[in-house]
């Protein structure tokens, strides 16, 4: 029992200048703290028309069953996903929306 709390203890005493010099790395006084950028996407109209883009199209979830919220078979082409409590028919490789529904 002595040898596994000796163990313990000598592990985190040298673990402990690894994690202080990780939070070193993250502010440095000439630089400054390390600012991570987020992406927020607030599109509240959804237009026909309008080409998707590559961050837009990450937030949305692809339909499958189309059929379960009552939606016709998506043209060759073209695929349906789901956002903001909206349905929109998408070009696959254009992006381009033709069409734009509304759910309950």
């Amino acid at each position: 029992m002595k040898k596994i709390a000796a163990l313990l203890l000598s592990a985190t005493v040298l673990a402990a200048p690894l994690l202080s010099a990780g939070q070193a790395a993250a502010y440095d006084h000439r630089r400054g703290p390390v600012v991570e950028k987020k992406v927020i996407i607030k599109k509240h109209s959804w237009k026909r028309g309008h080409r998707v883009t590559r961050e837009e199209r990450r937030y949305f979830r692809s339909v499958n069953d189309y059929r379960r919220y009552r939606l016709a078979a998506p043209p060759r082409g073209y695929h349906w996903v789901r956002v903001d409590n909206r349905f929109l028919l998408v070009g696959i490789t254009s992006g381009l929306i033709s069409q734009v529904i509304i759910a309950r």
